[in-house]
């Protein structure tokens, strides 16, 4: 059953009521008791979790979950080969200090 939204037309008062869907919408204000009441327009029919606890992943399919694993595995395989490879490359390409491009002074 949803929540519906309300705001009085003559004393400008808001609530929420939480009615089926068949029912119709109520006519009179709780507050005024004038029959100038209207259903507002919701945004859609959006779920809210309200509390702690409720996290997005926490509703994830199996078949995401495996997929997800799949590629934590390849992502951190290649990255440790390209770290390696990193370090081979920094040894390998030594270049010389400015001390040692300056020719020695003959005594």
């Amino acid at each position: 059953m949803p929540t519906y939204d309300y705001e009085c037309d003559a004393c400008g008062h808001t609530w929420e009521l939480f009615q089926k869907i068949t029912e119709d919408p109520v006519k009179s204000c709780p507050e005024c008791k004038k029959r100038k009441a209207r259903r507002l327009f919701g945004t859609g029919a959006a779920i809210m979790f309200k509390g702690s606890g409720f996290y997005e992943t926490d509703y994830r399919s199996e078949s995401y979950k495996k997929g997800a694993d799949k590629d934590k595995k390849s992502s951190s395989d290649s990255s440790s080969d390209s770290s390696s490879k990193k370090s081979e490359s920094k040894s390998e390409s030594k270049t010389p200090s400015k001390s040692d491009s300056k020719p020695k002074k003959k005594d």
